[in-house]
């Protein structure tokens, strides 16, 4: 029987893209049941497609089907999943971007950017506790990798939140255009752009190139700022003519795309990433009909299609079974403490202190919790590019899961299901 390498490495363009289409069923019929079984736990979407991409990695179909596991994801497919998964999440996260209301968060600025410190502070520090615990282990990181940098490294990866399925999960609660949902996402926005920000510097560093890190962030914040000051303002006639027309056109669309996928590029050509300068633009559309349109065009397709290939591809890359010791899954209870006491607990007091109500301080602080899309993304960064190893791959993928996977649950629990909410605004 060949090995997973020959398989891949036996296979020309034209199989791969045939392949391909069978890869796609699979997936989609994986995440579809496991969807079915999750939303009866109460969970959302989000969580059961990533529980589906870990069931159809290594982990599991690899585990108890290796030979078929090697035929249907061979590694020469791996560019082709990944390219798809890119193109998922800059869409998503350029949707999610029209949804973000700017003037909601004005008047709170000072709360998001607090509940925002708090977020990146407290969980970096643990964070850089334990990797002072365990820097210099080569089964967790490369032997090439210094203190400091493995330090910024399990700092920025506990410290980021799940930006684009903290999104996701308001969006199916019907939250994402509330002033709690623009809160949050503009907290969690934050979050990340810094996380990404540490990030540059350790893969600068890494690298030995500070060149590197200057050029992430210093073309990062120029490119916000020119497209929330100078595109935006340029786009608004667009929104007049679809107003007046009363439908977009497909030429309008096609600019839309454009401009969306040009974003996507510029934030990953100076390496901050693609999801950043496909949401910028995303919130520099006219809101309106063109906002509507753009969600009726383009969100059936992401969320059902394209955004399910991420998690598979992620799961492609996590061997739960590496984790084989009483000291790795102390590491997984540690680090998972340590994930849930520095976001949780952090964000809900920094909430509380600017004045929100316990309900919403909590509902917050749930919200910041859960790790999920971006996590996986830093991480297959960081094991991509040599920093960590496998194993502590797979334990902080598991963290990432279990802090999403409790966020549904608890949000409802101490903010209501949006069938009891919208139940309890038809009785009043």
């Amino acid at each position: 029987m060949p090995t997973p390498v020959a398989v891949g490495a036996t296979l020309g363009a034209f199989d791969l893209s045939v392949l391909l289409f069978l890869q796609l069923a699979v997936l989609l019929a994986v995440c579809r049941l496991t969807g079915a079984l999750f939303k009866r736990l109460g969970q959302s979407q989000v969580v059961s497609e990533m529980i589906a991409g870990v069931l159809l990695g290594p982990s599991v179909f690899g585990a108890a089907c290796p030979a078929l596991s090697a035929r249907l994801f061979p590694p020469a497919s791996k560019p082709i999943l990944f390219a798809i998964c890119q193109l998922g999440l800059v869409l998503y996260m350029f949707l999610m971007g029209t949804e973000f209301d700017l003037s909601l968060i004005r008047s709170r600025l000072r709360s998001a950017a607090t509940i925002s410190a708090a977020g990146i502070l407290v969980p970096f520090a643990l964070g850089g506790l334990v990797a002072l615990r365990f820097a210099g282990d080569p089964t967790l990181f490369n032997v090439h990798v210094t203190t400091p940098l493995v330090v910024l490294f399990m700092g920025a990866s506990m410290s980021i939140t799940a930006f684009p399925m903290l999104a996701r999960i308001l969006y199916e609660q019907g939250l994402s255009r509330t002033a709690l949902g623009t809160l949050a996402i503009a907290a969690g926005s934050m979050d990340d752009a810094a996380a990404w920000c540490v990030l540059a510097v350790v893969l600068a560093s890494f690298a030995n190139d500070p060149q590197f890190a200057v050029v992430a962030i210093g073309g990062g914040v120029a490119y916000a700022a020119v497209t929330l000051l100078g595109i935006r303002r340029l786009l608004q006639p667009l929104g007049r003519k679809v107003e007046r027309e009363g439908r977009m056109s497909d030429e309008i669309f096609l600019i839309v795309l454009c401009l969306a996928m040009l974003g996507a590029w510029f934030t990953d050509f100076v390496r901050i990433y693609a999801v950043f300068g496909a949401f910028l633009m995303g919130v520099a559309m006219p809101r309106g009909l063109l906002q509507r349109e753009l969600q009726q065009k383009i969100l059936p397709l992401t969320s059902n299609f394209l955004l399910p290939v991420f998690f598979v591809y992620s799961g492609l890359n996590t061997k739960i079974g590496l984790v084989d010791s009483w000291r790795l899954w102390g590491l997984t209870a540690l680090v998972l403490v340590a994930a849930v006491g520095g976001k949780f607990v952090a964000c809900t007091l920094a909430a509380r202190f600017h004045g929100e109500t316990w309900r919403e301080a909590l509902a917050i602080g749930t919200l910041m919790n859960a790790r999920g899309l971006m996590e996986l993304i830093l991480l297959n960064i960081g094991l991509e590019r040599g920093i960590i190893q496998p194993a502590l791959f797979a334990i902080l993928v598991m963290m990432a899961i279990l802090t999403t996977l409790m966020t549904t649950p608890i949000f409802e629990r101490v903010y209501g299901s949006r069938s009891a909410r919208e139940a309890a605004a038809a009785g009043t």
